[in-house]
């Protein structure tokens, strides 16, 4: 009874070593007996992706997911002392200057700036530069 409690304690490495190594043991007797299984074909892989209508059918599973646009006009800190005493009418100073190129964010990730346009009483944005990938990684690299 003693060896059992002695076995299962945790400064006792040794049982635990044997309980792995019996278990390892036992998968490969099981692993050598079965035939070799395939892996279940669930999900297609890209990279068997024969010719440009099967690339093309696989881009059209993301095409329809939706995603956040924003459009930032600037930002600025303040005290909660001065956020609670914002009330209508109030006006919060922004870091951007008039006339300068807003951030156009797409699920968080600026991608373009632009400038603000009227059409039909509705806001909107016109691209003027559109953000490469590679000038995303160096703005993440500073």
């Amino acid at each position: 009874m003693t060896d059992d409690i002695e076995n299962t304690t945790p400064d006792s490495d040794t049982g635990m070593d044997d309980d792995w190594a019996a278990a390892m043991a036992e998968q490969a007797v099981s692993d050598s007996a079965a035939p070799s299984a395939q892996p279940a074909q669930i999900f297609p892989s890209f990279g068997q992706a024969e010719g440009k209508a099967s690339i093309m059918n696989e881009l059209d599973m993301i095409l329809d997911i939706p995603v956040q646009i924003s459009v930032e006009l600037g930002r600025t800190k303040i005290t909660i002392k001065n956020l609670l005493q914002l009330a209508h009418g109030s006006v919060v100073e922004l870091d951007a200057m008039a006339g300068e190129p807003m951030g156009v964010f797409v699920n968080g990730t600026l991608i373009a700036q632009g400038e603000v346009v009227v059409v039909n009483d509705k806001f909107g944005i016109r691209l003027t530069d559109i953000i490469t990938p590679s000038e995303r990684m160096r703005k993440i690299g500073r």
